[in-house]
């Protein structure tokens, strides 16, 4: 199936508000604000969060690329740069040593329940580096679920899979935490 990807933008949040209203908020209320938090930007009710992801996306300090069948916004892939969305899990774990910031990261991706299985992952995942590189492009950074061929409940796969990544161009930096790694791509 054809996807269609926009970027998220004050014209398209009617979109992305529809999909995440479509799923009571995401992950319990999130509103994709978790990887934004920082000693200014706080997490709150699920109202809160949705105002203040629409004030972030109004500002131009949150990133994403949003997938469409047809008219209909079926996911979107987070992306922003470090700045951006400092709040990653196992920080001082991937920022310690000789780390090297990347120019961005990709944080979350979000498929409706209907399309998951069906590629979208994928076409978020590649709509984002399409939307970094016309960005200027750099070094790309991701977290995902070092899944081993094992089946992972969805709700666990908040950043999708190394497999996922892997085909996207991905190249393993090392593993972080219990479950997930490290992956980069310059674009």
């Amino acid at each position: 199936m054809p996807y269609t990807i926009k970027p998220l933008t004050p014209e398209t949040w009617d979109d992305f508000e529809n999909l995440a209203q479509r799923h009571n908020g995401v992950w319990g209320g999130c509103w994709c604000i978790w990887f934004h938090q920082s000693p200014e930007i706080k997490r709150g009710t699920s109202e809160q969060n949705k105002a203040l992801k629409k004030s972030l996306v109004q500002q131009g300090r949150a990133h994403a690329a949003l997938v469409y069948a047809d008219a209909l916004p079926i996911g979107w892939c987070q992306y922003g740069s470090p700045q951006e969305l400092p709040a990653i899990y196992h920080r001082k774990e991937v920022e310690s040593g000789d780390y090297v910031f990347p120019d961005w990261r990709i944080t979350c991706l979000f498929i409706d329940k209907s399309y998951r299985g069906k590629g979208v992952a994928k076409a978020a995942v590649e709509g984002a580096l399409e939307l970094i590189r016309q960005s200027g492009g750099g070094v790309v950074e991701t977290y995902p679920q070092n899944t081993e061929g094992q089946k992972i409940s969805s709700s666990f796969l908040y950043n999708g899979t190394r497999s996922l990544f892997e085909s996207c161009g991905f190249t393993l930096i090392r593993n972080k935490g219990k479950n997930h790694c490290i992956m980069r791509i310059t674009v």
